[in-house]
């Protein structure tokens, strides 16, 4: 999955655009027309970042790079947006800025050790939602993914969004906080309206925590509005009458923290637990790859995971422990091959041999999970109170 760069390039283009206002204000013309030729750098950096909106922003740059140049007129003042232009400029670049959060996903649901129930549930609404179906029966609009870090959350996300080849929103929680009072609940329905324009799609928001909390205690007003925007959109009241799919997945790693009206719009909570030791040998499998694992104990390895605590996350580190145990058994000088060129490395091959009960064995001692007993029997509890048991 990709990482999105574009957040921080939005927020130094509006802040260039302001210095640019500024400077005109000023009177200060070649300021004010180098500034403009930085903006226009900062829009061709946003069309090789979002090619959804590749078009509109080179020709956003061509504008700026005629300001720069002085083609507008070298001896007139450069004209200062209007309100009204301003604001739709604004709008624009919210609206890009949500579409910039468009990713692809080629994950599929056997890329996924275990969570067989929990892939069943999400495959059951993903089915659901697109066959030919009685008016009655609707698809889920939210589902709630909750349970310790690292156990798949964003893999079972990816994994719905690949399977139907929908539009995948892949959406962090700073990717939609802004430091720009009110900037952030525009900023929620510009993500929902391109969702709807893009559909089928899929709105997967992970730390949704960050963006939900509980209104019982002390919030600011630019986070209660944030709240009230988020949650009109998961109302889906646009969506009421329309047969498109618009399917908003979150992720939590502490749903006890979350708002009781933004559980209500997640009708369908779903417990993604650390693995049991059938999932475990399936995660290894997956993770070592490639790897001749023949002469392994795997179902006593897989217990000890179980004991150790681990997420699927914790397993992926545990075999690349492993698996570099092996390579300093067999390779101790290979750190001084990096006098080579990287030309010459790729013309070389690594040194390997079957990994060893050992290698295992020393990577128990390093990987250690951040779950506790205590954790875990909350996270079951509030499966009991408030999710699908």
């Amino acid at each position: 999955m990709k990482i999105d760069l574009s957040g921080s390039l939005y927020d130094a283009l509006k802040k260039a655009t302001a210095e640019y206002a500024s400077l005109i204000e000023k009177n200060d013309l070649p300021g004010a027309r180098k500034k403009a030729a930085e903006i226009a750098r900062f829009y061709h950096e946003l069309a090789n970042m979002n090619p959804v909106n590749k078009k509109e922003s080179l020709e956003r740059a061509a504008k700026w790079e005629r300001v720069s140049s002085g083609k507008t007129g070298s001896r007139q003042k450069p004209s200062q947006p209007s309100h009204t232009e301003t604001e739709k400029e604004e709008e624009n670049e919210i609206s890009r800025k949500a579409s910039s959060l468009i990713t692809t996903s080629n994950v599929k649901w056997s890329d996924i050790g275990g969570l067989d129930s929990v892939k069943k549930l999400m495959m059951e609404t993903v089915v659901i939602a697109g066959l030919q179906k009685p008016e009655s029966i609707k698809p889920w609009k939210g589902i709630l993914l909750f349970g310790p870090p690292g156990t798949g959350k964003t893999l079972l996300a990816a994994a719905a969004a690949g399977s139907l080849h929908a539009t995948f929103y892949d959406v962090k929680s700073e990717s939609v906080l802004s430091k720009y009072f009110g900037e952030s609940s525009k900023l929620i329905s510009a993500l929902y309206n391109s969702a709807r324009d893009h559909s089928p799609s899929i709105v997967f928001i992970d730390e949704f925590d960050a963006l939900s909390q509980s209104r019982d205690g002390e919030t600011s007003e630019a986070t209660r509005k944030v709240l009230s925007s988020l949650l009109t959109e998961l109302d889906g009241l646009s969506d009421k009458k329309s047969d498109q799919l618009l399917l908003t997945l979150a992720a939590t790693n502490t749903p006890w923290d979350l708002d009781t009206a933004v559980l209500s719009r997640f009708p369908r909570r779903i417990y993604v637990p650390l693995p049991d030791q059938k999932a475990c040998k399936e995660i290894i499998k997956i993770q070592t790859k490639g790897m001749d694992i023949s002469g392994i104990s795997l179902d006593s390895i897989s217990e000890k995971c179980v004991e150790m605590l681990y997420s699927g996350r914790d397993i992926s580190n545990f075999c690349q422990q492993a698996i570099w145990t092996m390579i300093h058994t067999v390779n101790p000088d290979l750190y001084k091959m990096a006098e080579l060129s990287f030309d010459e490395l790729k013309m070389r091959n690594l040194q390997t041999i079957p990994l060893a009960d050992d290698d295992f064995r020393e990577a128990f001692m390093k990987i250690r999970s951040p779950i506790t007993k205590n954790k875990l029997e909350q996270y079951e509890q509030w499966n009991i109170e408030c999710g699908e048991v």
